[in-house]
C-alpha cells in the first residue's frame, strides 16, 4: 500500500509517506509556515521514494481538530492532490495520532489528549488501545474547559499528551490526581495517522475528496463588537 499523510493542525507541519512497509517522513515545528514547508516537503518524499501522486493508493488527512487555517492548508491541498490523482481520502484525527504516538511508546490503559484550543479552552480527545491493536476513541471528541474531566475513573495508567497540559496548568491541576504522567507528545505526526488510516481502507471508509470536512468541532471564533 502506498499512502501519503499530512497533518498540518498544530504548529508541526508534518508529511509521511509509506511505500509498502517503509516509512519517510518530514517534521518540522514552526508557526505560521506550514504554506512554505509543506508542498517542498511532499515533493521531497515523492522525489526521495520515486512516485508520483497517481501511484499513490490514498491520501491520509490529519482532520484536526486544530488550528483553523493550518486545517484549511492541508485539506485543500489534499483535495486538490486527490482531485487530479483521482484517488481517495482517508481523514484520521488529529488527536487519535498523538495518542498512536503515546502508545507505540509504551503500553498504558487511556491516553488523554488536550490540545490548545485557545480562548482559555482544549481540544479534548480519549483513547485506548483495542485487543485488535487499534487505537479507538472513547468518547467524542470535544472542547472542554481547564476544569475537571468527567468520566475519569478508577486506577488506571493513564498518559496525558497533548499541548493543552502545558499551556493551562488550572486544567493540568484540576485532573493531576487522575493522570499517571504527562507525556513528551505534543503534536501530531503524520507517521502516527497511517496505522488507523490502513485499518480504514481496508473496511472501505475512505472519502471522496469532495467530501472533505476538516473537524473544527468550534464554528464562531470571535464575537462581532456590538455597535454602539
Amino acid at each position: 500500500m502506498n499512502l501519503l499523510a499530512i497533518d498540518t493542525s498544530s504548529v508541526a507541519c508534518s508529511v509521511a509517506l509509506l511505500l509498502g512497509e517503509e516509512i519517510s517522513e518530514r517534521h518540522e515545528e514552526q508557526a505560521r509556515e506550514h504554506t512554505q514547508l509543506l508542498v517542498p516537503m511532499i515533493e521531497a518524499l515523492l522525489g526521495e521514494g520515486g512516485v508520483s501522486l497517481k501511484e499513490l493508493d490514498a491520501f491520509v488527512l490529519g482532520n484536526g481538530p486544530g488550528s483553523f487555517i493550518g486545517m484549511r492548508i492541508s485539506a485543500s491541498l489534499v483535495q486538490g492532490m486527490a482531485f487530479g490523482a483521482s484517488r481517495p481520502v482517508v481523514p484520521v484525527s488529529s488527536l487519535l495520532a498523538v495518542a498512536e504516538a503515546v502508545f507505540d511508546e509504551r503500553d498504558c490503559d487511556e491516553v488523554i489528549v488536550a490540545q490548545d484550543a485557545h480562548m482559555s479552552e482544549v481540544y479534548l480527545g480519549r483513547f485506548a488501545r483495542a485487543e485488535n491493536g487499534a487505537v479507538t476513541s472513547l468518547e467524542e471528541e470535544c472542547i472542554h474547559e481547564q476544569s475537571r474531566i468527567s468520566g475519569l475513573h478508577g486506577e488506571v495508567e493513564r498518559i496525558a499528551a497533548g499541548s493543552g497540559w502545558r499551556q493551562y496548568p488550572d486544567l493540568l491541576d484540576a485532573n493531576e490526581s487522575l493522570l499517571s504522567e504527562i507525556s513528551h507528545q505534543v503534536y501530531p505526526s503524520a507517521r502516527y495517522l497511517l496505522p488507523t488510516a490502513l485499518r480504514n481502507l481496508e473496511a472501505g471508509r475512505a472519502i471522496d475528496p469532495a467530501d472533505i470536512s476538516p473537524s473544527y468541532l468550534r464554528h464562531k471564533v470571535a464575537t462581532p463588537r456590538e455597535r454602539s
